[in-house]
């Protein structure tokens, strides 16, 4: 009975030891982590750019837009001189927390 009890925390100590010395079990480990990260980045800078590139790709398709004027101000350039900064702000605001659930699964991972 007393040999089944421990046999979680070596298993933990095991992969944390694995971590601490790199051994490559470990070097996976973190491969992983980081591969993660790196395609959540990506997926959300490719959406940043998606989206901030759609706007001049509108107003070629769509010129009427150039006449709408907002507090004397044309659409435009609202558009491009407002808009952009809550959109980006939402993207790092999402990644931050993308990110801090993947740190959070990465050591629950460890710690099993």
């Amino acid at each position: 009975m007393v040999l089944a009890d421990s046999r979680a925390p070596v298993t933990v100590l095991r992969t944390v030891v694995e971590l601490e010395e790199q051994t490559s079990y470990g070097e996976e480990l973190v491969r992983g982590f980081i591969r993660i990260q790196f395609r959540t980045a990506v997926r959300l800078a490719l959406l940043a750019v998606v989206l901030l590139c759609s706007l001049p790709v509108l107003f070629y398709f769509v010129p009427a837009i150039s006449d709408v004027t907002v507090a004397g101000v044309r659409l435009p350039w609202l558009l491009l001189g407002v808009a952009p900064f809550p959109v980006l702000f939402g993207i790092g605001y999402w990644y931050n927390v993308l990110a801090e659930r993947h740190e959070r699964d990465f050591v629950d991972m460890v710690e099993k």
